[in-house]
């Protein structure tokens, strides 16, 4: 058992009287002497989104009755990836006339989303059917099927990095192997320090990714390693009175290589366009 240390009772009237007049000084003593006590403030995320606009150069016909899901122009030809139950495909089409010069038809029962040209293949996506379609870049021939697990939204090819990149509608970016497409990794996307959603189709260029958010005229640039939104474009009144008549949303983003440039067009639109995103 410890022992305690006992105070002699000659001493108890003492300490009590000192113990007293410390407790009175401290009670009167001038606040503002007293160092002020305040809880720490969080540490804020500082992230700059660049405000740009869309610059239109030139436009093209484009098909309609095209539900466009995804957008890439690869060595001259322009793929375009279409959705809807039963309307599904996989299209190369002349850029100045619209013409589908050749596609292939996914399956019924499977809604097609983005795709992307990655080396000597093809990659097309589904939406909730979890199946990627890897295909020959100049037949559009099926050469196998990957299953993965989620919804499919937007892809693209990050040459830099030389993988995928892949989005299924919520804030978070999946990386992808290009040859396999097993997945290497994820990242989190914010803007101004907020989770963004709604992430759809998707275009990497240059080590950036440019992304269509879903319901909305919006582009953002997002960087790929931090998953930080770093610019935002306004792609409001692209479309007239009578071309908006039938649109659905904006929805298609392919690079132009060697250029600043890119191509855009949406969902039904009956035009494609070449623009500059420029500042704001």
């Amino acid at each position: 058992m410890r022992s305690r240390r006992m105070v002699p009772l000659a001493v108890l009237p003492a300490l009590l009287v000192a113990g007293l007049l410390v407790a009175g000084c401290a009670a009167t003593s001038d606040p503002a002497a007293a160092p002020a006590v305040r809880d720490a403030a969080p540490e804020s995320v500082s992230e700059s989104v660049e405000p740009l606009r869309v610059e239109v150069l030139e436009r093209y016909p484009h098909d309609p009755a095209a539900f466009t899901q995804g957008l890439e122009l690869h060595d001259g030809d322009l793929y375009e990836g279409t959705g809807q139950y039963g309307e599904s495909e996989l299209r190369v089409v002349d850029l100045d006339t619209g013409e589908v010069r050749r596609s292939v038809d996914l399956p019924v029962g499977d809604f097609g989303e983005g795709i992307t040209v990655a080396g000597s293949r093809v990659w097309q996506i589904t939406w909730r059917e979890g199946v990627a379609y890897e295909r020959d870049p100049v037949t559009l021939a099926e050469r196998r099927r990957v299953d993965y697990a989620g919804e499919g939204w937007g892809i693209c090819h990050d040459t830099a990095a030389d993988r995928l990149i892949m989005s299924d509608g919520t804030d978070k970016l999946t990386f992808r192997d290009p040859a396999s497409f097993a997945e290497t990794g994820s990242v989190s996307v914010t803007r101004a320090g907020t989770p963004l959603t709604q992430i759809n189709e998707l275009e990497c260029v240059d080590g950036v990714v440019w992304a269509n958010v879903w319901q909305t005229d919006e582009i953002v640039r997002i960087d790929p390693g931090s998953g930080a939104v770093t610019g935002q474009v306004d792609a409001t009144g692209l479309l007239s009175d009578a071309e908006r008549a039938g649109a659905d949303v904006l929805n298609g983003i392919a690079a132009v290589p060697d250029s600043d440039e890119f191509l855009i067009t949406g969902k039904y639109w009956p035009t494609l366009l070449r623009v500059r995103f420029v500042a704001g």
